[in-house]
């Protein structure tokens, strides 16, 4: 344990003694830390405001004044300021929240992004489930994305006479979890040219 004075410390810190100062933070942390933890509701609030006390302290070694030998008034003082800041701060933060636009309802964005031709209402997110995997991309990235089915089998790997055979199964089975209802168009890849 460190027995020179507190004035001897800082005078050593202000010359650049890390050691020095280091003795002086771990005689003041504690004290510090209550003080910023009485003042703020969040122990992570604290923790922010009492780290910035002693990196001030650090900055501004050549300014803080010692009372009574101790630089613990000072210390106490600065972080009663970052408090004070932290809650302007979180204030302010919260009023331009408020004074932000509002939608009265804001819509789901896996909603708008399967808003396109192929709505994927309960029923063919069913059907689609039983569906395997690769299965499933294929008509997600054919039918609902809009990639070729020469790109989509690319993708993943396939041939394009797979890809093209799959997706033709994968039409079947949609349409018998469907209850069988007329074949929709938008479920089959367009002509040859467009998707093959």
């Amino acid at each position: 344990m460190d027995t020179r004075t507190e004035d001897t410390l800082w005078a050593a810190a202000r010359n650049g003694d890390g050691d020095a100062f280091g003795v002086l933070f771990d005689r003041h942390h504690p004290r510090v830390h209550r003080h910023a933890t009485r003042l703020l509701t969040s122990r992570a609030d604290a923790e922010d405001v009492t780290a910035s006390t002693f990196l001030e302290a650090w900055r501004r070694r050549d300014h803080v004044r010692l009372v009574n030998a101790s630089v613990l008034p000072w210390l106490l003082v600065t972080t009663t300021n970052l408090a004070r800041n932290t809650h302007r701060g979180a204030r302010r933060y919260r009023d331009f929240l408020q004074r932000l636009p509002r939608e009265a309802t804001v819509p789901d964005a896996a909603e708008t992004a399967l808003s396109g031709p192929l709505s994927l209402d309960g029923q063919l997110n069913a059907a689609l489930a039983t569906l395997r995997p690769i299965d499933q991309q294929l008509i997600s990235l054919v039918v609902l994305e809009d990639v070729t089915l020469t790109d989509a089998a690319t993708v993943l790997g396939l041939t394009p006479g797979a890809a093209k055979t799959r997706m033709h199964r994968a039409n079947a089975r949609l349409r018998a979890a469907l209850g069988d209802p007329p074949s929709p168009a938008h479920l089959h890849p367009a002509s040859e040219g467009q998707h093959s």
